[in-house]
């Protein structure tokens, strides 16, 4: 396999995550994609401004490339958790321009540098901060894959919805009926498992 070849592995498998995570907030309101769904406030729309974050980090500023892109959630004295929601302040439209012009970054480091090259991971400790670009690029797909199946569980919450897009929803057919019976099924074996333990 050719480094070319290599490229557009790892290129295809992160645009995919990408793809699916912003597919998630398709046709939900401002509310719906904000709201927090988990007791650690994981919402649909942070999950988009922390990949965006990851993504100009892992894929610029660690490869003597950054962005210029403000991001005031990351400097130092920002309160924590910032880059995992979105202030009231920061539209939709903010956020997803904010994605994709660090998917536009990111496809440029990984255009231009090969894929041995060695970077510095400015938030690592030293000694411990050196890092291919391969590796870095596994490790944001490995994240925005990790978060897109979390995005898929909140939208899942919220309407229904599962899957990698509209086309693709990678779930065995069922109408509503067959999955309430499903889950039924899956509820009683549980609490039958429970007592046996």
């Amino acid at each position: 396999m050719t480094a070319s070849d290599l490229k557009t592995d790892l290129h295809f498998y992160l645009q995919s995550a990408r793809d699916a995570l912003l597919w998630k907030l398709e046709g939900l309101s401002e509310y719906d994609i904000r709201r927090p769904l988990t007791p650690t406030g994981t919402n649909l729309l942070g999950l988009v401004k922390h990949v965006a974050s990851v993504e100009l980090g892992y894929l610029g500023d660690t490869f003597g490339r950054p962005s210029g892109e403000p991001l005031p959630w990351l400097e130092d004295g920002a309160e924590p958790n910032a880059d995992m929601w979105a202030t009231a302040d920061e539209s939709r439209d903010h956020i997803v321009e904010l994605y994709r012009r660090a998917w536009a970054h990111a496809d440029a480091t990984i255009d231009a540098l090969a894929l041995d090259v060695i970077g510095k991971v400015p938030w690592w400790p030293n000694g411990r901060d050196e890092v291919t670009l391969h590796h870095a690029v596994v490790r944001v797909i490995a994240d925005t894959h990790r978060h897109a199946g979390h995005a898929d569980i909140l939208r899942e919450l919220i309407d229904g919805a599962v899957g990698m897009n509209q086309g693709n929803d990678s779930m065995p057919p069922g109408d509503s009926a067959w999955w309430e019976n499903y889950r039924n099924r899956l509820e009683r074996t549980a609490q039958e498992a429970g007592r046996d333990a």
